[in-house]
């Protein structure tokens, strides 16, 4: 039984007297100046319109020899002419420094048993955790026992009082450059692991933080919507979720059917059946999108010293939550802010878009916190916790219930950057690299039992076929309340098509509503297989019905220790960029270097179906850079008539405005056409790539399916800024692989 308590009102370590919080009067961000006043709720209302990255069409083609390579990769790419702590005691624990004495390089799960694995096949897939969840409940393995012991420069926390508090000073810059470079969400996602969850090993000795900050509480505008063409009265509640929806009237969400349905039956039971306001269609929302646009358009005009100062107290607001200490060693927490309340996007056709995200109370969250720590402050004034635990054996600092789904749960974690999920990260890596030793006996195993008389042993071999072949999740039983998304185990016959001789046409929803279609070959006894698992079956009945997820996981524990379909992801994508790095990469500049890594993490990100669509801006990006091509283009012309002009002795003609020209000898212009035309040459590259790149998602597979070592060495080999490909906070969450050799291969 993990211990709770009661919360109360104890002092941390970590606070600042200068730090406040959010109240139920007082919001984080104060400012005499007349915009100030949206600081606060304006930034959580800008988080409802930003784009949401949905489903595109992205195919492959082209076969390889390569058995390495997943089939969905088989593509050729055509050729194309802190300023230091105030606070020193605490140091960055070096990754090798923890487990010193107990870690192998990854950790190996026992095999089932064949008894084990006819249990495991008994349950059901529905109670399955998704192995595709972040990686924080990934196994980090007996950690810091020798650290705790003997490092004599750690401070224990069982004397809370001497941990010194973190000041401002020594994170300001820092937090500037992270949202600036930050790819990283600062809210919670949502995950289905339960809070207890954990693989029976300790994780900390002593942790202490202050909790979560709270989205500031809604400030009413009082500017009024209109109902059939007539102001209505709202009260602050009703306002505030009419201006969620006002704030999106340009976006395409709110021409979706289920989007607008899901807002008015949950905004009806706000108004009450006895309100004016009796239909959606009839309602306009103009004046309330003009106030905020308004508002928007005043916070733009502040003057540099304003949004500074705004920054400032923001950053002040929220230092104290920025970081925990655990065992001793300062570390910074990664999603400490509550989301505000919202109307829900999801992504692609979800069935819950447009419901009401509820705002999250401190008696929603949960925290976990040492024994001896203090328990940290509820910021709201006459509110308390939900519960406090003292759960060494897992790593969130708090979590909540999704507002949308309570079966879902909200954590927060520390930051990416942190020693522990560092090490989560190696071990990651680690194991999809000990794929490398089995794949041989898999594929041979599997190619085996394509034709095996018992159908379940058939139907596994395809199974695990498709996933390590095309990368396809393993997928899991869903509510009805769910989306409607697909994996591999749950495919219908509709989303399969066999088109002769041996090709699969897919087409289904998969994670998060992104629609996966593709057209692949595949071997011919898998070709035949799914034919007769498709035989005597309607559209949408199952096309694995003797498999299901619990069933498929069990069989490739037993081919490899901790073996899932994420492991086979992310070997795949990782040995797809290692080899395509490896072979295509030739001498010349850095740009030149950058085209052919962009190439391969495109062909990994086909592999995952990572994608998104268009962006709004590409036309106009991609106009931009043809008009400047055409003026190079004409001053390119110029300049070879002024050259032609030059040899012959005589002067360069005039320029556009009628102007004289500055006559040239013939080297001076052959240098300028030569620069000209590199910079064309460049331009017409960064075209291409931005035309190729446009419905490729490039940054989920960086950050989760990439080992970064890989990009790491390749740098080092052929000497590109590592800055160039990773961002800020990709190198500070890849820390761990920085010193890696640059004869690295995966």
């Amino acid at each position: 039984m993990v211990p709770s308590t009661k919360s109360s009102p104890v002092k941390s370590p970590l606070s600042s007297p200068e730090a406040s919080t959010s109240s139920a009067s007082t919001s984080p961000v104060s400012n005499s100046k007349a915009s100030a006043s949206l600081e606060g709720q304006s930034e959580h209302l800008s988080e409802q319109i930003k784009p949401a990255t949905v489903e595109e069409e992205s195919k492959t083609s082209t076969d390889s020899e390569e058995d390495d390579k997943p089939l969905s990769s088989r593509l050729r790419m055509k050729p194309k002419p802190q300023k230091k702590t105030s606070s020193p005691v605490y140091g960055k624990r070096p990754l090798d420094e923890a487990n010193v004495s107990e870690r192998s390089s990854v950790k190996r799960p026992k095999v089932p048993d064949s008894s084990t694995s006819a249990k495991n096949k008994q349950v059901s897939a529905k109670k399955e955790a998704k192995e595709e969840e972040d990686d924080d409940f990934i196994t980090i393995a007996d950690r810091a026992k020798k650290f705790r012991s003997d490092n004599k420069s750690s401070v224990a926390l069982t004397k809370p009082k001497k941990v010194t508090k973190v000041g401002s000073s020594s994170i300001k810059k820092t937090i500037k450059k992270d949202k600036k470079g930050s790819n990283f969400s600062k809210y919670s996602k949502s995950t289905n692991v339960a809070p207890s969850s954990n693989d029976g090993q300790e994780k900390w000795a002593t942790l202490v933080h202050n909790g979560v900050i709270f989205p500031p509480p809604y400030k009413p505008h009082g500017v009024k919507m209109l109902y059939n063409g007539k102001p209505v009265n709202l009260t602050p509640e009703q306002e505030e979720v009419a201006t969620m929806y006002a704030v999106m009237k340009d976006t395409e969400y709110v021409q979706k059917k289920t989007f607008r349905n899901n807002f008015w039956n949950d905004w009806q039971k706000l108004l009450g059946k006895r309100h004016v306001i009796q239909k959606l269609d009839a309602c306009d929302f103009t004046p309330i999108y003009d106030w905020y646009q308004n508002e928007k358009e005043k916070k733009k005009q502040l003057s540099k010293e304003d949004k500074k100062a705004l920054q400032e107290e923001k950053l002040k607001q929220e230092e104290k939550y920025m970081w925990a200490i655990v065992d001793g060693v300062k570390e910074k927490v990664g999603n400490f802010r509550v989301e505000p309340p919202g109307l829900f996007r999801g992504r692609g056709e979800h069935p819950k878009l447009g419901k009401l995200k509820r705002r999250i109370r401190p008696s929603d969250v949960t925290i976990n916190i040492g024994k001896d720590a203090p328990i940290p402050e509820c910021p709201i004034p006459g509110e308390s916790w939900k519960e406090v635990r003292h759960d060494n054996m897992v790593t969130w600092l708090a979590f909540w219930n999704d507002p949308i789904n309570q079966k879902l749960f909200k954590y927060v974690f520390l930051s990416p950057s942190s020693s522990l999920k560092g090490q989560s990260d190696k071990e990651k890596y680690e194991k999809a690299r000990m794929l490398k030793d089995y794949i041989g006996n898999i594929r041979a195993a599997y190619t085996k039992d394509f034709t095996s008389k018992d159908g379940a042993k058939r139907q596994i071999a395809v199974a695990t076929y498709l996933i390590d072949k095309l990368a396809l999740r393993a997928g899991n039983e869903k509510e009805d309340d769910e989306a409607d998304t697909v994996g591999c185990c749950t495919l219908k016959v509709e989303n399969v098509k066999a088109i002769a001789p041996n090709s699969l046409e897919f087409n289904f929803l998969g994670k998060d509503s992104i629609r996966y279609e593709n057209t692949v070959e595949v071997e011919v006894p898998v070709y035949k297989a799914i034919i007769q698992f498709q035989a005597g079956k309607r559209g949408n009945d199952d096309l694995f019905d003797k498999l299901d997820t619990s069933k498929l996981n069990a069989h490739l524990k037993e081919l490899m220790p901790g073996l899932t379909a994420k492991v086979f992801r992310t070997y795949n994508a990782s040995i797809t960029l290692d080899n395509i790095l490896n072979k295509e990469t030739k001498e010349g500049d850095v740009s030149e270097k950058l085209v052919v890594y962009q190439h391969a993490n495109k062909e990994v990100a086909i592999i995952c179906n990572h994608q998104r669509t268009v962006s709004k801006s590409h036309g106009a990006q991609m106009s931009k850079l043809m008009g400047k091509i055409g003026g190079l283009q004409g001053t390119l012309k110029e300049l070879k008539t002024d050259l032609d002009r030059a040899r012959k002795g005589k002067p360069p003609l005039e320029d556009a405005d009628g102007k004289r020209k500055r006559n040239l000898t013939p080297e001076a212009l052959e240098k300028k056409i030569a620069k000209t035309t590199e910079k064309i040459e460049k331009m017409e590259v960064d075209m291409r790539t931005k035309e190729d790149l446009k419905t490729v998602a490039l940054g989920t597979s960086k950050t989760n399916y990439l080992d970064p070592r890989i990009t790491v060495a390749w740098c080092k080999r052929h000497e590109v800024p590592l800055e160039k490909i990773f961002n800020k906070s990709l190198l500070e969450k890849f820390a761990w692989a920085m010193d890696v050799d640059f004869d690295f291969r995966f």
